[in-house]
């Protein structure tokens, strides 16, 4: 089995304008597709991001310290998964909840050190 991280891109404009209650459903929703991930031994972990952090450029010398710009490209979460195909990887990333407010997400397969 290969290991498969997932990036979760976008939908924080939609997220800052929803209820308590439509928050709360949303979160049953994320509840439910881990659990289900968890149960067939797929998850292996994962968390949501802040929007902080710092970007490190010119050979490590320059440091930018900033949060991150909103919009479709800001990475909000990671999944890290086990399929046994960038195919299956695929088929299960589509029962994303994050989809519910307009997000995409990036699937890559983890390349096994030599």
């Amino acid at each position: 089995m290969k290991e498969f991280l997932m990036l979760i891109r976008g939908g924080q404009e939609k997220y800052d304008s929803v209820s308590p209650s439509e928050m709360q459903k949303h979160m049953e929703h994320w509840q439910q597709w881990m659990s289900g991930l968890a149960k067939e031994e797929r998850l292996l972990g994962g968390q949501p991001l802040l929007k902080e952090g710092n970007t490190i450029t010119e050979g490590g010398n320059k440091v930018i310290d900033r949060p991150f710009a909103e919009g479709k490209e800001l990475v909000g979460g990671y999944l890290l998964i086990k399929a046994d195909s960038l195919d299956q990887a695929t088929m299960m990333a589509k029962g994303c909840p994050s989809f519910e407010y307009d997000c995409s997400v990036e699937i890559r397969e983890i390349a096994p050190l030599a």
